[in-house]
């Protein structure tokens, strides 16, 4: 998966909206103004921070050498994900969608409400 079709990818989750907070080479993805997933657009390779329910965070370190603790983030809830091509596409797309509902498991019921009629 290249940066394009990450980026299609997460946007077409209910409620995304992109950005660059912190700086011009930081692109963000939120879902209801709270971060499920950054990459930075300077570097060399591809990889994207992620976040992910903790012991599951731990499984998939011990699975892919391509998943490491999340660089710059709580290591405990993030998780950083290579997709320089040693994981599937249907992987990557189980770990943005698993990050997002992550995140979307801690709105408040009024943000959760307006997520739903996103469509």
């Amino acid at each position: 998966m290249n940066i394009e079709e990450f980026r299609d990818f997460c946007l077409q989750l209910p409620g995304t909206s992109e950005c660059f907070p912190f700086d011009e080479h930081t692109l963000v993805f939120k879902v209801m103004d709270k971060v499920y997933a950054l990459t930075k657009l300077n570097t060399e390779d591809f990889r994207v921070n992620l976040k992910c329910e903790p012991s599951y965070a731990l499984e998939l370190r011990d699975l892919y050498s391509d998943i490491q603790p999340g660089y710059h983030m709580n290591k405990k809830h993030w998780n950083t994900v290579s997709f320089a091509g040693g994981i599937p596409d249907k992987v990557l797309k189980t770990l943005i969608e698993h990050s997002y509902k992550e995140v979307e498991k801690k709105l408040t019921k009024k943000q959760r409400s307006d997520l739903q009629n996103f469509g």
